[in-house]
């Protein structure tokens, strides 16, 4: 189980979202079409997007979001969900996050994503999850979350928009593979261009020697001597 990305949004305005490093997609693309999509009351819900989940809980207007690459497992994610709610709650209350402008808290509070998103991967996640009562109690309520497909939310333009997205990704990856090649040519011609210089000059200086030995000595008055 690995949570990639997650949220804090008041519908469509982010207020704070961390990414991990492993990540690649256009799940940043997804995500801003799908918060328009989710409703405004309280609630949960999961999407399933190509080989990943997306799971929310949407608590006083607030959406807290999560993907993950694992399509079967939920209890990880909402539990994680539910840590990342009440820290959010317990610093930042339920009124200012309702007139916040987006990423107002994304510097503070993208660190504390990236703590809890890095222990909800970690092998500890599983015994802890199972292990508190409150947290349990909880996910077992994941049980009746319903699933859909994301397609089923995304109308006709979108859906292109999403495609275009993911080729331009593409592109971009071939001109830097393409931009990576050329570096390398650039690279191995000059090191290249490097060898035959070291080569010529130590050629030269081998022949400076051999006319040095044979001519006497550096004054090479047996070569260059006048009758």
């Amino acid at each position: 189980m690995t949570i990639v990305y997650a949220l804090v949004s008041r519908q469509k305005t982010v207020l704070a979202e961390y990414t991990a490093t492993s990540a690649t997609g256009n799940f940043p693309t997804v995500t801003r079409v799908l918060l328009s999509k989710i409703p405004t009351h309280d609630g949960t819900m999961s999407y399933v997007y190509d080989s990943h989940m997306f799971h929310y809980v949407v608590e006083n207007g607030i959406c807290f979001l999560c993907m993950s690459d694992e399509l079967r497992k939920h209890r990880i994610p909402y539990a994680f969900l539910q840590d990342m709610k009440q820290r959010f709650i317990a610093r930042y209350g339920t009124a200012i996050p309702q007139t916040a402008i987006a990423f107002s808290m994304n510097d503070e509070f993208s660190r504390v994503i990236q703590d809890r998103m890095d222990f909800y991967n970690s092998d500890a996640a599983e015994h802890a999850v199972d292990s508190i009562g409150a947290v349990k109690s909880q996910i077992e309520d994941v049980k009746g979350v319903m699933v859909e497909n994301i397609e089923k939310v995304l109308e006709r333009g979108e859906k292109i928009e999403l495609l275009v997205d993911k080729t331009d990704r593409l592109n971009q990856q071939a001109f830097k593979f393409e931009s990576s090649s050329r570096n390398l040519r650039r690279t191995l011609y000059w090191r290249k261009m490097r060898g035959y210089i070291c080569v010529g000059i130590g050629i030269t200086v081998l022949l400076y020697l051999a006319m040095v030995s044979l001519c006497g000595g550096f004054g090479m008055k047996k070569c260059f001597s006048h009758s």
